[in-house]
């Protein structure tokens, strides 16, 4: 694999064994990818990621509108810039492959349960005997160790025990979860950050070391504020909808036409809120004036000012507050999102084309780095797509080497396989 001479990426030349599926692992070596790791996915034969199969709908998608025989939209948001290695881990011969990647590589990444890779001899203890300067991340439910480590989790069951369900959803509903995986999501990032880290240590120390991140760790710090609600004061934080515990307004309300989001984080915002509306009133009146005082009369405060939005076409209400320095905007549906001119502006989806011609977007990396951009060099690859190429180039294997794997059933001798 090479990268753009003129563009070197901070992760050149780092080779990263990605032993994960479906959301948290592969978002995090999707990362490393996009800024130059060398990240080989390594999937079961016939089977691959769990969320190839997650859908529909899958690309590609004809004229008539059918889905055709490929890769889900879920799995396609979290593979890129990765190669796929087809090997089957379940015959010794498959299992003493990949660990002789494991030698070779930087990073390995992996979410099998806790113990999971010890018959295989793919566990931290057996590989840093070996491979010393190896950064190993496990990611789980519950991590390596505590009451329930032994349990499998998924993003669902972590927002629940996480505490984040019981702080979602409008205050006399049910307890809601977030409408995408935010725990997985956000363990992802954690482990990404982690991982860089640990290579910086690595490359100090030549030592290696083990990472070990589980998604109810991830969830409990990611309370944030309504977690020191309660380690501060003792105050156990509900259900509020789309109010803020500690901040007034700051909320959705309803114009003649649709749905705004106000957030006037401060009282200086909330006096130009005011001003702007005309009714200054509000900001000098004893019960509204501070933040605090506003908190304690939250629901006089938002009903007043909802009936005065409910008179305003939601466009230019939205104008008028923005106009006024006045945190604001619509509630967007998915598709208006993407018709907003910021995604075209800010270069948010970023589509590559297949040698099948087939069109594959992408959600682009966030951050805007003006000497270090990701490239993102590889779409999402098909099963097995590169076993073939990542063993000639990790192991030097010759072709002979292959066909005798692809005869004993050990490696893919084809994309799909």
């Amino acid at each position: 694999m090479t990268t753009t001479k003129n563009s070197p990426l901070p992760l050149d030349g780092v080779r990263v064994l990605d032993l994960s599926r479906v959301l948290a692992g592969p978002w995090c070596t999707q990362i490393l990818g996009d800024f130059g790791a060398d990240v080989s996915k390594i999937e079961m034969l016939g089977i691959g990621d769990d969320t190839r199969t997650w859908g529909p709908p899958f690309l590609p998608i004809y004229e008539d509108g059918t889905d055709g025989p490929g890769e889900s939209a879920y799995y396609l948001g979290c593979n890129r810039s990765k190669r796929s290695v087809a090997v089957d881990m379940g015959t010794p011969e498959g299992a003493a492959l990949i660990k002789r990647m494991a030698l070779e590589a930087e990073v390995l990444v992996e979410n099998f349960r806790v113990g999971g890779l010890k018959k295989f001899g793919l566990d931290y203890e057996s590989l840093r005997e070996l491979n010393p300067r190896l950064v190993y991340c496990s990611i789980t439910g519950f991590g390596q160790d505590g009451p329930y480590a032994g349990r499998g989790g998924y993003d669902f069951v972590a927002q629940a025990m996480g505490g984040l369900m019981s702080i979602t959803g409008t205050k006399n509903g049910e307890p809601t979860k977030v409408g995408v995986a935010i725990t997985d999501l956000s363990t992802g990032i954690y482990a990404t950050i982690s991982v860089l880290l640990a290579l910086r240590h690595a490359e100090a120390t030549g030592i290696g070391q083990h990472i070990d991140c589980s998604l109810l760790d991830t969830q409990m710090s990611m309370l944030a504020n309504q977690a020191m609600s309660w380690l501060v004061g003792g105050i156990t934080p509900g259900r509020l909808g789309n109010a803020h515990p500690t901040v007034v307004p700051y909320r959705t309300f309803e114009a003649q036409d649709g749905s705004l989001v106000v957030a006037a984080g401060n009282d200086s915002q909330f006096r130009a809120l005011c001003q702007a509306i005309e009714r200054p009133d509000l900001a000098s009146d004893p019960r509204y004036i501070r933040n605090a005082v506003r908190v304690q009369n939250r629901d006089t405060l938002e009903q007043e000012l909802q009936n005065i939005f409910g008179q305003w076409q939601r466009s230019a209400l939205i104008e008028l507050l923005v106009e006024a320095k006045v945190p604001a905007g619509p509630v967007n549906n998915i598709d208006q999102v993407f018709e907003d001119p910021f995604t075209e502006a800010r270069k948010v989806v970023h589509r590559f084309t297949r040698d099948d011609g087939v069109s594959v977007p992408t959600l682009a990396f966030p951050g805007k780095l003006s000497a270090t951009p990701p490239n993102y060099r590889l779409p999402p690859p098909r099963l097995g797509e590169h076993t073939f190429e990542v063993l000639r180039d990790w192991l030097q294997l010759t072709p002979d080497d292959l066909e005798r794997l692809v005869e004993h059933k050990v490696i893919a001798d084809r994309p799909g396989s």
